[in-house]
């Protein structure tokens, strides 16, 4: 009975105009959802402020940008916040059924749509350098020599920009958070409620390398100062630890500089690499306060436990003695205790990857349909 109400529920979804909105396209987290909504919706245009020459193939040339996509000074693009504002409120939706925003950190759920048209965004986090990591951003805002212009910026905009991201937080008629920790902070500062839906990631890729005896740690992102790869190196230098570090970054001079002999920078990993350098590792280790953090579930998805900092999305999937284990505080000390306590022989390689099952494209898919399917009755 349940399969017919969602094949039912699919093609009543799969009939809307739909229209997909997000911030701008140029790799990370965030665009993994736009990439799913893309799948499910191809024939729907996706609206964005800017757009890189890799996205727009991904996307099958659906992206719609505007004057922004033009904009000449490549990396202040991040600081031009009121013309995203601008050109996002004058985006015309009159004729679409479903208008989908994806947003985090930026300005997509302020467009404005007809009042017959359901507009849904999809959270990634309420603005974090409006809100909660503030104060965080301003002693590193992790832009390199652009940071005094980033500081002066933020400290005379944060005000008018707080007002129009609390106005703007009233225009979807429904919020989707990614994770607990999202749907708390989108209650806190925009006074909304939500549904939690996990982004999607693409398990099948990373459960297929093969189980081999592991070895060290690995740790993988963007090398900005909010990722705190600084702890996890630290750690790892003064246990002399083997630890795979991946990625690369503005961070990426300063870890070099952190490092022993036991550490190992790859920034040339590519996606056939990476399934098998996450499932030779003891564990995926994560010291960042993430929105939800789609590295650990990919580790995850290869059977590899997870040694996360306790707070953030990890509060959502890391399960102490079953998927991981947590260490408390942001801290090169409390990372060190969290290893020295660490046992790989507890855990259960097929038991973690079944876990990881519930972050698979597919279910993103149906929880997605079931809820336009319900709000669009």
């Amino acid at each position: 009975m349940k399969k017919h109400a969602d094949l039912k529920a699919l093609k009543n979804v799969r009939g809307l105009k739909v229209a997909i909105v997000h911030d701008w396209l140029i790799g990370g987290g965030a665009e993994r959802v736009v990439a799913e909504l893309h799948h499910m919706f191809p024939d729907a245009p996706i609206y964005t402020s800017y757009c890189s020459d890799e996205w727009r193939r991904r996307l099958d040339g659906k992206v719609v940008t505007g004057f922004l996509q033009r904009w000449p000074f490549g990396k202040l693009r991040k600081f031009v916040g009121v013309l995203r504002i601008w050109w996002f409120g004058r985006l015309d939706f009159s004729g679409y059924d479903v208008v989908i925003s994806s947003t985090g950190n930026g300005e997509a759920f302020g467009i404005k749509v007809p009042k017959d048209v359901l507009h849904i965004c999809y959270c990634h986090s309420p603005t974090h350098y409006y809100w909660r990591h503030y104060d965080a951003y301003m002693k590193r805002p992790g832009f390199g020599v652009f940071d005094p212009l980033a500081r002066l910026g933020l400290r005379l905009l944060v005000s008018p920009l707080r007002a129009w991201d609390l106005r703007a937080s009233k225009r979807p008629d429904y919020f989707i958070a990614n994770s607990t920790h999202i749907q708390r902070d989108i209650r806190r500062y925009y006074g909304r409620e939500s549904t939690v839906i996990y982004p999607p990631i693409d398990i099948a890729r990373f459960a297929a390398a093969p189980q081999e005896k592991r070895r060290g740690f690995v740790a993988m992102g963007r090398q900005v100062p909010a990722k705190r790869l600084d702890i996890i190196v630290q750690a790892c230098t003064k246990l002399g630890l083997p630890l795979t570090v991946i990625g690369n970054g503005p961070e990426h001079e300063r870890l070099e500089r952190l490092s022993g002999p036991t550490i190992t920078f790859r920034t040339d990993v590519t996606d056939d690499e990476m399934p098998a350098l996450l499932a030779g590792a003891a564990a995926f280790l994560f010291a960042s306060h993430d929105d939800f953090g789609i590295a650990p579930i990919e580790a995850m998805a290869a059977g590899t436990p997870v040694i996360a900092y306790e707070a953030g999305g990890a509060l959502d999937y890391i399960q102490p003695g079953k998927t991981g284990q947590f260490f408390g505080e942001q801290t090169v000390d409390s990372l060190i205790a969290a290893i020295e306590n660490f046992d790989s022989s507890v855990f259960d390689a097929k038991e973690i990857q079944k876990f990881a099952q519930k972050f698979a494209p597919d279910v993103f898919e149906q929880q997605i349909v079931s809820l336009i399917h319900a709000l669009n009755k």
